[in-house]
């Protein structure tokens, strides 16, 4: 494997790093992934990114530049769309052109537009285009892409019996409850790219499991559920994230015992502003369920973090001994 193929391990990398890394093995190239995120990357990523974008972009910046002079391509595909009639976040699709503006001395972008807004099928025409970057073989790229969606299907069946991507890609084994008390299980709502990369969240997952948390998230959701209870809303969602995220909110309310819950949201982000304002009302419509909002920066402290989900855990676990009779909103 001569071809060395850079994976930044940020964004979309917690949700399709099995599919990529099957497809371009298959292809006989080698993945070469940037270091998990530190304070240098998003050092880096901070002074070479635009001021006005979020914290996840500007740490995909940051990866970036950790890896592009240890490969012979960098993949960034051009997301525009990943289901019928649904959009992702406009920062996906500008991506790749923001990257070769802003950074010096890349090697050539595998940039293919990844739209499945019309048709599913667009899925293949991206795989053959990215394919084609390393053979003219046809079916040898049919083949590859199909053993990357057996990985795929293999990923996203673990998180569905309770894995979470983290889990699964960083090879970490669960932590150890150290709590005494009871386990609360708590609904946890975020991109992937917030929720599972432990330097952004300041070691979220960690934390909640240390104090003997169940975590659920709507990655767990099996999509056709997600996209029913999504119907029950009177428009259409916009968005691929606010419609899943929507639906699999509504399935925890109905057939889960849920404790709380954590919308994880990086500050700027439009679609998150919208999605989790829409998600709180109908919560507190729907059930008496603890509910907090926890914002990221490249601002936040681990001090304040650490407050704000240690007064949550608490308050938790003392409403439900004393008064589970009384309101979660005062």
């Amino acid at each position: 494997m001569d071809v060395k193929v850079g994976i930044p391990r940020a964004l979309f990398y917690y949700q399709y790093y099995p599919l990529w890394k099957t497809f371009f093995e298959e292809l006989d190239a080698q993945v070469v992934l940037s270091e998990h995120t530190t304070a240098k990357i998003l050092d880096e990523g901070i002074k070479s990114c635009v001021s006005e974008a979020c914290l996840p972009v500007k740490i995909f910046y940051g990866h970036v530049m950790n890896i592009k002079d240890k490969v012979d391509y960098l993949f960034i595909p051009r997301f525009t769309s990943i289901s019928k009639k649904e959009y992702i976040c406009p920062k996906f699709g500008g991506l790749p052109d923001m990257i070769r503006n802003s950074i010096k001395g890349l090697p050539p972008l595998i940039d293919t537009e990844i739209n499945l807004r019309k048709s599913k099928k667009n899925a293949i025409k991206a795989a053959m285009e990215t394919g084609g970057f390393f053979t003219k073989d046809k079916r040898k790229i049919e083949r590859a892409y199909k053993k990357a969606l057996e990985s795929y299907r293999e990923f996203n069946e673990k998180i569905k019996q309770g894995a979470l991507p983290s889990d699964i890609l960083d090879r970490k084994l669960n932590v150890i409850k150290k709590s005494n008390e009871p386990e609360l299980n708590i609904l946890v709502i975020g991109h992937v790219y917030n929720l599972y990369d432990s330097f952004i969240n300041m070691d979220l997952i960690d934390k909640l499991r240390k104090n003997g948390v169940k975590i659920m998230t709507i990655d767990m959701v099996e999509e056709d559920i997600a996209r029913k209870n999504a119907g029950l809303l009177p428009k259409k969602m916009f968005w691929n994230f606010g419609s899943r995220a929507f639906g699999s909110v509504m399935n925890f309310l109905d057939k889960e015992d849920i404790d709380g819950i954590i919308y994880l949201m990086s500050f700027g982000c439009g679609v998150d502003s919208f999605v989790c304002d829409l998600i709180e009302r109908r919560v507190r419509k729907t059930k008496d369920v603890p509910f907090i909002i926890l914002t990221l920066d490249e601002h936040s402290g681990q001090a304040g973090m650490d407050t704000r989900l240690e007064a949550f855990i608490d308050m938790v676990r003392w409403r439900y001994r004393n008064e589970n009779n009384v309101s979660a909103y005062g």
